[in-house]
């Protein structure tokens, strides 16, 4: 069979299938003298090959996916994606061109196009995958949630009520991935199922007559073997399923079909006969025996399998030394990818690849094989099958015509081109020419040549994979750069990858903890795949300028794993209180994306299967990150005690407000502890700060001027109170129940436990201006706790400053002030920081008699101190 060449015959031109090769499933076979042929788009043509010319073309509301002939009844059943199976009567009078009026020519083709009627549509089912026929049975796969459905119909034909007369069964199959179905066109599965009907001999059964294209006939030995008795025994058809998992199921269709509508346990009659382990590309049978001279009915007596990547199956059955019947499996390797593939009578098996068309015989008799491999014996199958090349490239669909006489094949082929194409074979003289050499020479010809094959494979594997691995680098560093020139090219406004950050409180264990949620939006172009990393660094702002406490900051590497655009990563990480159970606050967040270079490029510039010492590693967890990769910063974000705060109240009634953090105790009644001495008056911690230390409060006041400004319409329709107090607790937990309740004052717990009160209201500040007083709001923070006081000013005095300096640019100018009421003002502070010297002195100085007047008073004055007269402006 070396140098076949077939004679090729181009009949029609058609349109090239959507996408390509590996869209769509162009489908093409025959019926008498005409061809119907599927390009994959919503047509379907009906050539005449003697008259060579297009007689019509059906258009359907969907792209067409598959379709089969039933040649007793002359119909044609059409699978349209998304729609369902439409039938079709062959006799049904098509529209001749010479009807048109004469003012009509030269405006419409040549041939007929019909549009289908949609009550052509006998079942309609969106979720169908394959189907095929047999006489009075339609079967059908459909792909649901989790499951691969068969369900077996009467068949419906024309002439006929055209919608199905009932469901007799169905069954679940082996558990399938879901398609992400999209609004709009349904998009063909890259591998679909592959139904095929096969049937035993029966007397008065004309061979093939009932079945659809894909359907045939084994011979009574083989089909007991694959089937059981109980097929034999009912003379029941057989459904075989090629899944894309690799799964070779069978389904006996009179089982379902007397089982119920519904099959719950499919195990009694789902049988599994192999698994390919690769997509199901091709099911069919052939005869690889010659026919006793007493048979008149040719049954085939192998059953074929054929997978995507070129492994196949092949099933027969023979008599062992005893007589009993046993079956032959054989799996081959056969060139691959496949694309698709046809069975004829004479064990010939063609499949196509993107390199070409091949042939492999599996009959005995001819076999090329036979002088280099030794006989297996009456029915068995050849050990080493040899593909010869057909010399015709990218071939989509084919179909085996019938009636070719014996000793040639006739087949019918669509090109990647959309060409349709005859390719006739004459094979006797193949099959008849005695072996030109011995089966010495040949043996070790074959010998030589797969010694030579062996060494090449190997070494072109080992470059491929070199190959492979610098692409994918590249790749890599190229996705990487894009994503770099992105974010350094945007440093103003809204970056294309950012990260931002929320503080909320959840329960682990038996206390409190403060976590920060991150979230990271991906809103370029360009994804984020294997080497990217997000770095997160959380330091205390108490250690942030102290260079020697570094190793107090918490850094967490998480990668990113499969980012791409639009898409958004959440991650959550603990912010305190430590082990001592101090909630240290504020604390910075700041954000890096890292793309390790050792991780991409490493595996590329290592030879391939080169010896690696492990001594070079031994020092790859000290190397710093910024020396083996690129890290690009992508912000911060400080976590203050105003988002710490939590609110009770203004929780919901079925959601108890948290309670305070135990562990943790007041720096204010720690001192005032050291400060009682052995003999003093018997008063307690609470009664000392009721004498010695009331409330601590702190203010800040800002011109209502500068707060609208600042604000803008984000707070219509509240009080600039209300909307003070919204903008303060933005980035809280209770920030939507407080923009509900409208909220000008709030009553919260700081994470020590303490109380915080929190009030906003309007003031006129005078004296200042002379035009008169200025309209201002004081934000006023009160506590027992001096730290909790400390803390929430301080976080309120922060967004203060930034508020001032982005409106600094924009806001108008300052009104004229009072420049001796200032003078005053500031000799008024500088008084109170003498004192404060002069009160820190004679604490040291004095003895331990009268601590705590020193103690109040000095914190009566920091209080003052917080609580200045001037407004921001």
């Amino acid at each position: 069979m070396v140098g076949l060449t077939p004679r090729v015959d181009y009949l029609a031109d058609f349109c090239r299938p959507l996408g390509g090769l590996a869209a769509g499933r162009p489908r093409v076979l025959c019926h008498g003298v005409e061809i119907f042929l599927s390009t994959a788009r919503k047509q379907v043509y009906v050539y005449d090959q003697e008259r060579r010319l297009l007689t019509a073309v059906y258009t359907f509301p969907g792209q067409v996916w598959h379709l089969e002939v039933l040649s007793l009844r002359r119909a044609i059943y059409v699978l349209c994606a998304g729609r369902g199976i439409y039938c079709l009567s062959l006799d049904q009078p098509r529209r001749s061109p010479s009807q048109h009026d004469e003012d009509d020519e030269g405006s419409e083709p040549p041939f007929p196009v019909i549009p289908v009627d949609p009550d052509a549509c006998v079942l309609p089912d969106a979720t169908l995958c394959a189907f095929t026929v047999l006489d009075t049975m339609l079967v059908t796969l459909a792909q649901g949630p989790a499951h691969w459905k068969v369900q077996l119909f009467r068949c419906p034909y024309p002439g006929q009520d055209p919608r199905p007369r009932g469901q007799i069964g169905e069954v679940d199959l082996s558990s399938c991935t879901p398609l992400a179905r999209s609004p709009g066109e349904p998009k063909a599965p890259l591998f679909p199922p592959v139904l095929y009907c096969v049937s035993p001999p029966g007397p008065g059964v004309p061979h093939g007559h009932l079945h659809g294209t894909r359907g045939f006939t084994l011979e009574g030995s083989l089909f007991g073997l694959l089937f059981g008795a109980d097929a034999t025994l009912m003379e029941s058809p057989v459904l075989l399923v090629g899944l894309p998992s690799g799964q070779l199921c069978c389904i006996v269709l009179k089982t379902l079909g007397t089982s119920g509508l519904a099959t719950s346990d499919p195990k009694g009659t789902v049988k599994v006969l192999h698994h390919l382990e690769e997509p199901v590309i091709f099911i069919g049978a052939l005869r690889t025996e010659p026919l006793a001279e007493d048979m008149e009915d040719t049954y085939s007596d192998c059953l074929v399998a054929l997978g995507h990547h070129g492994r196949t199956l092949a099933i027969k059955a023979r008599r062992d030394e005893a007589g009993s019947l046993e079956p032959v499996l054989r799996e081959y390797c056969l060139p691959g990818p496949v694309l698709c593939a046809a069975c004829d009578g004479d064990g010939r098996v063609y499949h196509s690849t993107p390199s070409g068309l091949c042939v492999v015989d599996l009959a005995r008799a001819g076999a090329p094989w036979g002088p280099v491999q030794p006989s297996t014996g009456p029915g068995g199958l050849p050990s080493l099958p040899c593909p010869a090349s057909l010399r015709v490239h990218s071939v989509l669909a084919l179909f085996v015509s019938p009636g070719v006489p014996e000793g040639g094949t006739k087949l019918l082929a669509l090109s990647a081109k959309g060409r349709l194409m005859t390719c006739s074979l004459d094979l006797s003289s193949e099959t008849s020419r005695p072996a030109a050499e011995t089966a010495a020479s040949a043996g070790r010809k074959v010998k030589e040549l797969l010694g030579a094959i062996g060494t090449i494979s190997e070494r072109v594997s080992s470059l491929k994979k070199a190959v492979d691995q610098r692409n994918r680098a590249l790749t890599r560093l190229n996705e990487a750069m894009n994503v770099s020139c992105t974010l350094l090219s945007s440093q103003k406004g809204r970056r294309p990858v950012s990260c931002t950050t929320s503080a909320t409180w959840s329960r682990l264990g038996l206390r409190d903890v403060l976590t920060a949620t991150c979230l990271l939006e991906n809103r370029s172009a360009f994804g984020l795949g294997p080497g990217w990393a997000l770095c997160v660094q959380v330091l205390p702002s108490s250690h942030a300028s102290d260079l020697a406490s570094a190793g107090s900051a918490v850094t967490y590497t998480l990668p990113v794993g499969q980012l791409g655009p639009g898409g958004r990563w959440e991650m959550t990480l603990p912010l305190g209180p430590g082990e001592d159970g101090v909630l240290d606050l504020p604390v910075t967040v700041s954000y890096m994306l890292f793309y390790s270079l050792r991780e991409v490029v490493g595996g590329a510039l290592a030879p391939s299967g080169s010896f690696r010492d492990p001594s070079l590693d031994r020092g790859a967890s000290d190397i710093a990150p910024e020396q083996e990769g690129v890290c690009l910063p992508l912000g911060e974000h400080t976590v203050d005690l105003l988002q710490a705060l939590r609110f009770p109240g203004l929780a919901t009634p079925c959601t108890p407000g948290p309670g305070p953090l135990g562990p943790a105790r007041d720096p204010v009644d720690t001192f005032l502890a050291a400060q009682c001495r052995p003999g003093s008056e018997p008063a307690g911690l609470t009664s000392l700060r009721a004498k010695h230390l009331p409330p601590s409060a702190a203010a800040i006041r800002v011109s209502a001027e500068l707060l609208r400004a600042a604000l803008g319409d984000r707070h219509s329709g509240a009080t600039l109170c209300c909307a003070a107090l919204q903008w303060l607790l933005a980035d809280n937990a209770a920030a939507d129940v407080v923009r509900a309740c409208a909220l000008a004052s709030v009553q919260g717990v700081a994470p020590d436990g303490a109380d915080v009160h929190l009030t906003a209201r309007e003031v006129a500040v005078a004296d200042l201006c002379p035009a008169g007083p200025i309209a201002a709001v004081e934000i006023q923070v009160e506590s027992p706790s001096l730290a909790s006081t400390c803390g929430v000013h301080h976080a309120v005095v922060r967004r203060v400053q930034r508020m001032v300096s982005e409106q600094a640019a924009q806001g108008p100018s300052p009104p004229d002030l009072r420049v001796q009421y200032l003078h005053q003002i500031q000799a008024s502070h500088e008084t109170l920081l003498r004192e404060v010297q002069t009160l820190c002195d004679q604490r040291s100085t004095e003895d331990e008699a009268s601590p705590c007047a020193t103690a109040g008073r000095l914190l009566r004055v920091y209080e003052q101190l917080r609580s200045p007269s001037l407004p921001l402006l």
